[in-house]
């Protein structure tokens, strides 16, 4: 069983209104989702459903296994403050409550307020020094921190985050999401609402919704394919460039830029990441072979057709690499007369087109 699993929820307002229509969809324990979509399409209802701070007029959800239709009072209280922390976009903190005593108070829902334990929390944060600051006192950025901090004092297995960078500036946007990316490494399940697709992307996969219904459901979210392609060429230059040595993968930059694509890429069987050592699976090898092939073919058409400078074939290449689908390469490659290099000298992989040798 799935660590979430949404079977046909329906949220209806009056008698023609739906927030939620028919949504059926699963996650798994330790999985990052992003919902997108555009305002009002019913994603922050979505996590309102999941979250147990609203009930579907039909269909179900399960959390852990748990049947949300079937808490009331007290179970429901507990469940949410057990296993399920909160992160919004407006904070919501009291305002005349310290930063501190604001996490505690997360804890006084929960069994018993420890201060210790909730400073500890604001300094995992990066807030250690502003334990005793006033909501009005703190930045946006140091307040969705504070929320952070009060969504994970009572250790949930489940975190729903709405907007969590809604009101922030691109720096505080940045500690925030760093955060996030750590409470993923570490195993929390996230469920984060968003517009933003550079947001989006960080998640492992994404669900779309619009008026109310599931419209789209990606292992990779939009424009990740092209991504996906550069970083299989980046592993097959490093193949290249020093033959026999194993990739290490926190020191090989493109995967310390890209780690939520390539956690991506090893769940698609596209690379393997084993005891920090980064490889590719016989089927990534496949497709990077077909990318570093299109991408040659390219430098060569524009240096024995065009004339083009050598400094200028592999920007002009990569412009229009993506375009080329496996006909129109091989068309390509006939037309080049199979060439066995580009100009650089880098050799090109062969195709189904080439003669044998």
């Amino acid at each position: 069983m799935a660590f979430i699993e949404a079977q046909g929820l329906t949220r209806k307002y009056n008698s023609s209104v739906f927030a939620l229509n028919d949504v059926t969809f699963s996650v798994e324990k330790g999985e990052w989702l992003a919902v997108m979509g555009p305002s009002g399409s019913g994603k922050s209802t979505l996590l309102n459903v999941l979250g147990c701070l609203d009930a579907p007029s039909a269909g179900n959800a399960r959390v852990e296994g748990i049947d949300l239709a079937q808490l009331r009072g007290d179970a429901l209280a507990r469940f949410r403050a057990e296993k399920i922390g909160f992160v919004f976009q407006q904070f919501h903190l009291v305002p005349y409550l310290t930063a501190v005593e604001n996490v505690m108070l997360a804890q006084y829902f929960h069994s018993l307020a420890d201060e210790q334990e909730a400073a500890d929390a604001l300094r995992r944060v990066g807030l250690g020094d502003r334990l005793q600051h006033l909501p009005s006192e703190l930045s946006g950025g140091e307040q969705q921190r504070v929320c952070v901090a009060r969504a994970l004092i009572n250790q949930p297995n489940l975190i729903l985050a709405d907007e969590p960078t809604g009101n922030l500036d691109e720096v505080n946007e940045t500690i925030v999401m760093g955060l996030f990316t750590e409470l993923h490494r570490e195993g929390h399940t996230i469920l984060m609402v968003t517009h933003d697709p550079e947001i989006g992307r960080m998640a492992e996969r994404r669900i779309e919704l619009h008026h109310g219904r599931l419209t789209d459901v990606s292992v990779f979210p939009a424009g990740e394919e092209e991504l996906i392609d550069n970083l299989l060429k980046a592993v097959w230059h490093a193949y290249e460039d020093f033959p026999g040595d194993p990739i290490v993968a926190d020191k090989f930059p493109e995967f310390i830029r890209n780690r939520a694509t390539f956690q991506l890429m090893a769940q698609e069987e596209l690379v393997r990441n084993e005891s920090g050592m980064l490889a590719m699976s016989p089927r990534g090898e496949g497709r990077a072979r077909s990318v570093i092939r299109r991408h040659r073919l390219a430098e060569r058409l524009f240096f024995n057709t065009f004339g083009l400078d050598e400094t200028l074939l592999d920007a002009n290449a990569c412009r229009i690499e993506h375009t080329l689908g496996a006909e129109v390469v091989e068309k390509l490659c006939i037309f080049l007369n199979h060439p066995d290099t580009c100009p650089h000298g880098s050799p090109i992989p062969r195709g189904a087109c080439c003669p044998a040798k």
